[in-house]
């Protein structure tokens, strides 16, 4: 039996489990609102949907939200899909890295600087 997000977060120690939540929701949206092939999403793909989620979601706070739950970087979302692949939530090809979610944007930059009202 898969263990659910709560007991992912708590064993894992970093991230809590609405942000958990949050990546496997993002997923879906992403496949659905913005990846060209939705049978497979890219780590810079799915970080783009994330940003997108977030500021449907918060807003201005979005930032506030993720950092409050442990997320600071795009770093993390990609640690937080590792983690959900590892307790077979999520499956990779091959081709995906953990350095797919390095860098792919700044939080302040695109969730606070950048937001328009």
């Amino acid at each position: 039996m898969k263990k659910n997000f709560e007991q992912i977060a708590k064993k894992d120690g970093r991230f809590s489990p609405p942000a958990i939540k949050f990546v496997y929701e993002g997923l879906g949206y992403t496949a659905k609102k913005i990846a060209a092939e939705p049978s497979h999403v890219s780590g810079q793909t799915l970080c783009e949907g994330l940003r997108k989620l977030a500021i449907e979601k918060w807003g201005r706070l979005g930032m506030l939200v993720l950092n409050t739950w442990g997320v600071e970087t795009t770093r993390d979302f990609g640690e937080i899909v590792f983690l959900m692949i590892s307790n077979k939530w999520m499956s990779a090809a091959a081709t995906d890295s953990i350095d797919d979610f390095n860098d792919v944007y700044d939080f302040k930059t695109v969730l606070k600087d950048q937001f328009e009202f």
